[in-house]
């Protein structure tokens, strides 16, 4: 199972700190232990604020769906219908980005933030 290991220690700005987390790369270097640093500067002491970005950032990447995608192992069989799953996924909001483009579709309602 693949956990991110978080290590913190001193920055090159003084009171600062660096927080980071040691990912898998998405190749075969990963299992060589080869891994992908993502850094967060923290700044004056605030590592409440550096933990949401690093998530954050971790999220953008996909590191987390891919870490829970590692847990148990994947048959080959499963493993292609996931992936034509996505595709079939992404095709069809292309074509609804598209179709709203061209007026076929109704443009989507605004959210209202701090509303559900």
């Amino acid at each position: 199972m693949y956990q991110p290991a978080f290590i913190r220690g001193p920055c090159p700005a003084e009171n600062d700190f660096v927080l980071s987390a040691r990912l898998p790369h998405r190749t075969r270097r990963a299992a060589k232990g080869e891994f992908h640093l993502v850094q967060i500067f923290v700044r004056d002491n605030n590592v409440d604020q550096a933990l949401k970005a690093l998530k954050k950032k971790m999220q953008r990447e996909g590191s987390f769906r891919e870490m829970k995608r590692h847990v148990h192992y994947e048959k080959p069989s499963e493993k292609r219908a996931r992936q034509k799953a996505e595709a079939v996924r992404r095709a069809r909001k292309l074509a609804r980005k598209r179709a709203q483009r061209e007026g076929l579709l109704p443009a989507p309602k605004p959210r209202v933030p701090g509303g559900r």
